[in-house]
């Protein structure tokens, strides 16, 4: 095993080396910027498995909380830092947001001045259930607080002994939406990274067949930066669920409305089309 970023212990606060960071960015550049359908990579033992496990042990109790439960995403939790007991884990997630780590990103993608979120929108600790599944989508675009466009998706996964017949496996599809392109199972210390734009569809559609006392566990953080004529310029999405040719996938009805009233209806008309809607 030869971990990609060490996260090094130093006075007692596990911490990213920023010369690390980008030397690591700048020798795995070329390899994710040229990758297909679009600029993303897969790295193995990305951060020592030892720190990841005591992420995945770190898990708040589900029992109280509601999943995503619709024909979109099934049996989906996320949980944001506040919400977990442990230090450690809070720990890792706050410095994927620091500087030195931002430093690997920039090198990596070649996209500067990325900003994180503070407010984790979306992201954290993400756990799906047996018989749950996220369906094949592009991610929202703008950040509603931060007033900041999307870029970057980082996903690593926490899964040990994760079998290839459970399914879970990451999806990048081609952009006409013909098949997926990239398959990439959600094993232990396996990151991925990927840009987003509103073409960059993904997901891990097919229901889990892992056993009723497994769950696909993974960090998920997101990276933006602020456009120069602000995120007024953008046509502005939330997510967008797609429907895979020859399946039985429900298309998102409601967010297509909406993204129709955003793109062709006058603003000032805007509420009154969506009252209209609400009585059809």
């Amino acid at each position: 095993m030869n971990v990609v970023l060490p996260f090094d212990d130093r006075d007692g606060a596990a911490r990213f080396d920023e010369a690390q960071c980008r030397a690591a960015g700048t020798a795995l550049a070329e390899r994710y910027r040229t990758a297909e359908p679009f600029p993303h990579i897969v790295i193995d033992d990305f951060i020592d498995p030892a720190i990841l496990r005591t992420v995945a042990a770190a898990y708040p109790d589900r029992e109280t909380r509601t999943a995503f439960d619709r024909d979109q995403e099934r049996h989906k939790y996320q949980y944001a830092p506040e919400e977990i007991d442990d230090a450690g884990a809070r720990n890792l997630l706050a410095q994927l947001n620091a500087r030195p780590f931002l430093a690997f990103l920039e090198e990596l993608t070649g996209i500067g001045g990325l900003v994180p979120d503070p407010y984790f929108t979306g992201g954290g600790l993400h756990e799906t259930l047996a018989g749950g599944h996220l369906g094949v989508h592009a991610d929202f675009n703008v950040h509603r607080i931060m007033r900041l466009e999307r870029r970057l998706n980082l996903l690593i996964y926490l899964n040990d002994d994760w079998r290839p017949e459970w399914g879970g496996d990451l999806e990048l599809w081609d952009k006409a939406m013909t098949g997926p392109v990239a398959h990439i199972a959600p094993v232990m210390g396996r990151a991925v990274v990927f840009n987003t734009a509103l073409d960059s569809f993904h997901g891990h559609p097919s229901p889990l067949a892992c056993p009723p006392d497994r769950s696909r566990r993974s960090i998920a953080t997101y990276y933006y930066t602020a456009p120069e004529q602000g995120v007024a310029a953008l046509p502005s999405r939330t997510t967008n669920f797609r429907v895979r040719p020859g399946t039985e996938d429900r298309p998102d009805r409601r967010v297509a409305f909406e993204h129709f009233v955003r793109d062709w209806i006058p603003h000032r008309l805007q509420p009154l089309a969506r009252r209209l809607n609400r009585f059809r």
